[in-house]
């Protein structure tokens, strides 16, 4: 390798490439940032997927965890071209007979709403509201004795559950029940699986605290502004510059990179040890997705009102349907009634669509590298809850997890994200080590959501990897 102007290189700009390379820049390292892409972001991109004139979201949307995060929260990024807008209702589970579960950010609204399962509610999400920053600090920081040991121990009792066994003992109506099992299929795991709990409550109580907020403009302006602001900072970014091998970089002090296992073990081939390499190929990935998008001549129209004021809803019906719809991937099945997660951005975010029309999208599980075209199901789950959805599609895109993997390898057998998050890879991820992110080859780091604290886009990952590069390789 030759000489290099730069301190660190990370490889990779998403959420977790950006974050690293800031934090490494905000240090007063010199940092090149390459991506293999024309255009950073990772899975926060966004592109005219169907129509001139609306804007879609190639991969996230909502930012349940941004508010959160200690290190945006630490980001000047309004400064550099974000603004974020709140839905009134962070996100509503519809039932068939025409009402909906619905979750406020105010606490009480919401409680209100769950009728005699209200005050059950309030018990379970309460405590860990009033100190809910320095929850997410012990939930999200790095391993380390927490700052809060008792109240982490009481969300571990909780959330170390299965989401059904928590639903069913806590509530009494299938509202409540389906709501809670609803945000927590975002773990895209059986919802009969011990810790599944646990990111429900944790989404949950972010719904809460800060909201489940949406860039004004598409996700792109997220990436944009941590690209804008590491900049400012002096750092370098190099777009459509793939890294085929690491052997092929020039020396830096540091190497990060934001990539799962697979793409690390490929780029770093006999550079990294045999019994790492070994170890890496034992890293489980979880269930992809079925993606569509929709340009639409108006609303979605759903049967229950309050529907149209929830940034994101969870359509699956009830508790028990949940469950058989999330074990379907895991066991190479397609469900007939899949659990579909759809978002609904240009209701709040009028830039997203031309005057009077809408943008959507929803997406499936199904099982890791599925090529089967799931429209049908998807948009019969749709009519479930919103007849004559489909009498208000302009046009629609899809993408099978073939094509999410081509749009982004990190999104390995459409996995977005980053590898199962099934209790064992929880603790050990991506394997188990006191220090996740450094890898056995002195400078080189992982930093992608393959490590702690793992998906979502909170930047948590990228600012550990850094931190650890700074203690090894700067001080």
């Amino acid at each position: 390798m030759g000489a290099s102007a730069f301190d660190a290189i990370v490889i990779g700009s998403g959420p977790n490439g950006l974050a690293a390379a800031i934090t490494l820049a905000r240090a007063g390292r010199s940092v090149l940032l390459r991506e293999a892409a024309d255009v950073v972001g990772g899975g926060t991109r966004s592109a005219e997927l169907t129509l001139p004139g609306f804007v879609h979201d190639v991969c996230s949307t909502v930012h349940a965890m941004a508010g959160v995060s200690p290190f945006l929260r630490s980001l000047p990024l309004r400064e550099h071209g974000l603004e974020l807008v709140e839905p009134p209702l962070a996100f509503a589970q519809p039932m068939e007979d025409g009402t909906a579960a619905v979750v406020h950010r105010s606490l009480d609204a919401t409680a209100e709403g769950l009728g005699g399962d209200g005050p059950a509610y309030r018990r379970l999400i309460v405590p860990f509201l009033d100190d809910a920053p320095q929850l997410f600090d012990d939930l999200l920081g790095p391993r380390r004795l927490p700052r809060r040991p008792l109240r982490l121990a009481r969300f571990g009792v909780r959330g170390i559950r299965s989401a059904r066994s928590l639903a069913c003992s806590v509530f009494q109506t299938e509202a409540a029940r389906a709501l809670f099992a609803g945000v927590c299929a975002h773990a895209m795991v059986p919802l009969t699986w011990r810790g599944t709990a646990a990111l429900g409550l944790v989404l949950t109580i972010a719904a809460h605290a800060t909201g489940w907020p949406v860039a004004r403009g598409g996700s792109q302006k997220l990436a944009n502004a941590l690209a804008s602001y590491f900049r400012s900072l002096g750092g370098t970014i190099e777009t459509g510059n793939p890294v085929e091998k690491l052997d092929a970089l020039p020396f830096a002090r540091a190497v990060l990179c934001d990539l799962t296992p697979r793409q690390l073990v490929q780029i770093g081939g006999d550079q990294l040890p045999a019994g790492y390499r070994r170890r890496l190929a034992r890293y489980r990935y979880g269930p992809g997705v079925f993606k569509i998008d929709w340009a639409l001549d108006g609303p979605t129209p759903w049967k229950s009102a309050p529907c149209a004021r929830a940034g994101t809803l969870h359509l699956g019906g009830t508790l028990d349907e949940m469950c058989a719809a999330e074990a379907a991937p895991w066991n190479g099945e397609h469900a007939e009634r899949p659990y579909v997660l759809f978002v609904q951005p240009s209701l709040f975010d009028p830039t997203r669509a031309p005057p009077g029309r809408q943008t959507a999208w929803a997406y499936c599980h199904v099982p890791n590298g599925s090529t089967l075209d799931m429209t049908e199901r998807i948009e019969a789950q749709i009519e479930r809850f919103a007849p004559g959805f489909r009498d208000r599609i302009l046009a629609r895109h899809t993408m099978n997890t073939a094509d999410m993997e081509r749009h982004n390898a990190n999104l390995v057998g459409g996995d977005i994200a980053g590898g199962a998050s099934n209790l064992a890879q929880l603790l050990a991820r991506p394997v188990m080590s006191l220090n996740p992110y450094v890898t056995p080859v002195p400078g080189l780091y992982l930093c992608s959501a393959s490590t702690p604290p793992g998906g979502g886009v909170h930047g948590m990952c990228g600012y550990h990897a850094a931190k650890a590069a700074l203690r090894d390789r700067f001080s």
